[in-house]
């Protein structure tokens, strides 16, 4: 397994990191953990040297840290492995229920202390929040109480927001979603740039998008077989991602014990500047084939949001392109049923106009809208 070396002591993360949110589940109910097939793909992670697994309060319906600390415990394994999970910052109202949820958190995964530890999902809205609650004197009393090692955050906004959230607080670590069709979305290349240069250790989420790379259309399998080295979709998502040296972990979400088998093949071969200007050229290709196909060029800034009508436009809109882009037909319907039964959906919309007055892309979003219904229902 590849390590690379964090910067605040020296310890060595090995580059793939055991993402908990995907586990196998019974009867397609997230909440029902498959344990036994979890366990397996756990140990095997950890005798093969994964040694980062990251979870969170939330992750299958609030039950992942608990099976992951007691993965641990019953398997004496917690010393040999960093231990990461998240405090959901939407669910604090007031100063102390920052540590409440700490508290409850250290209970679920049966520890003492958390390695890296990290401010859950902030964007424009949460983070103004936590910071009228002074959530830096909770960080710096949870480091000094040992509660917690090391302290980050993950982030899901834009890049100005990004940087001044980087500029705040001394952080050791954040973590970012990045993969090559998300190179300029939230903090994006340009973010790892920043973030590293100020001495922070990058964690990076959804490499393969959250799987929608791995199963390419036959115009972009044409593409790939113009490399000289055979690799499969999800092989080369990860390869462009641990090309960067500046990237101390990836997180893969894996669900299957041989995604865990394939994605360790892979780190032991995906080190820092390994890729080729032609590999690059190539993965630069397809990229540009994906983005092609993209019906609205909806950037999720959520300007948008709250809709007075309560339609969930952003939502709508990436359902709409991930059935062009990533094929991804049955579940972009399957998730719009479910907007459909929350009364968030097109027929929700009384064409207003609010939303085309404040969108920074200057969208007809109305007419697009009904579009997208048109596919989606």
């Amino acid at each position: 397994m590849q390590y690379r070396k964090f910067t605040s002591d020296g310890l060595n993360a090995s580059i793939l990191g055991f993402g908990c949110m995907r586990f196998p589940t019974i009867d397609n109910n997230l909440s029902n953990i498959d344990e036994k097939q979890s366990e397996k793909m756990l140990e095997y992670a950890i005798e093969h040297g994964v040694n980062y697994i990251d979870t969170a309060y939330t992750y299958h319906g609030d039950n992942s840290e608990s099976f992951v600390g007691k993965f641990l415990k019953e398997k004496g394994l917690r010393k040999k492995v960093y231990l990461a999970t998240k405090n959901p910052v939407w669910l604090v109202k007031e100063y102390n229920d920052f540590e409440k949820l700490l508290d409850e958190q250290l209970e679920r995964l049966q520890t003492d202390y958390i390695d890296f530890y990290l401010l859950h999902s902030l964007h424009e809205k949460t983070y103004r929040k936590i910071m009228n609650l002074n959530v830096f004197k909770f960080v710096d009393e949870a480091k000094k109480k040992g509660k917690i090692k090391y302290a980050g955050f993950s982030f899901h906004d834009e890049l100005p927001l990004f940087k001044e959230i980087t500029d705040a607080y001394p952080w050791d670590f954040c973590q970012i979603q990045l993969n090559y069709m998300d190179t300029e979305m939230q903090a994006g290349l340009e973010g790892l740039k920043y973030a590293s240069n100020k001495g922070l250790d990058v964690v990076v989420m959804e490499p393969i998008k959250g799987g929608k790379l791995v199963n390419p259309s036959d115009e972009i399998k044409g593409i790939w077989s113009n490399s000289e080295i055979n690799r499969t979709p999800a092989e080369w998502a990860l390869r462009w991602v641990f090309n960067y040296p500046e990237v101390k972990v990836v997180l893969s979400g894996m669900s299957s014990l041989e995604q865990v088998k394939e994605n360790i093949r892979i780190a032991n071969e995906g080190f820092p500047n390994s890729l080729s200007d032609k590999e690059l050229s190539l993965i630069n290709e397809v990229s540009d084939v994906y983005k092609q196909k993209v019906k609205v060029g909806c950037t999720s800034c959520d300007y948008c949001q709250p809709c007075p009508y309560n339609v969930s436009i952003p939502n709508i809109f990436e359902m709409y392109n991930n059935m062009y882009v990533y094929n991804a037909i049955v579940p972009s319907k399957e998730s719009y049923k479910k907007l459909i039964e929350e009364s968030k959906d097109v027929s929700q919309c009384i064409e207003c106009g609010k939303c085309e007055s404040i969108c920074p892309q200057h969208l007809k979003i109305i007419s697009l809208l009904k579009d997208a219904e048109k596919e989606l229902i």
